[in-house]
């Protein structure tokens, strides 16, 4: 009887332990959202260079999310200034001005790195 016991215990105790680690690293790290930043603002620069302006301002949209949400630091807030700005001049169909931009901000952002 209590060998039953026992197992259900060390049942839930394992379920418990499978379910909660993968929630606790689930949580993105200012650093990680940073590199997302910098994939995405990487992938607007080469949709760019093709003409490709509706990507250009996707992608840099995306980036700008996730710098957004990478800390507070100068360099985080140089690079989201120039995000913006890179939006701004591809939705105005600006491409080569929102390139420039976006190289601007890839170059904050790295410093980060």
């Amino acid at each position: 009887m209590i060998s039953k016991y026992y197992r259900a215990v060390l049942i839930v105790v394992v379920l418990g332990a499978l379910v909660g680690v993968p929630m606790v690293n689930a949580y993105p790290t200012p650093a990680g959202n940073v590199s997302q930043a910098i994939d995405h603002a990487k992938q607007a620069v080469a949709h760019g260079k093709e003409g490709h302006v509706d990507e250009l301002v996707k992608h840099a949209e995306t980036a700008l999310d996730f710098a957004e949400m990478g800390g507070k630091g100068v360099e985080v807030r140089e690079g989201i200034h120039h995000l913006k700005e890179a939006i701004a001049h591809g939705k105005a169909g600006h491409a080569d001005v929102g390139i420039e931009h976006l190289e601007a901000a890839l170059k904050h952002l790295s410093e980060i790195n």
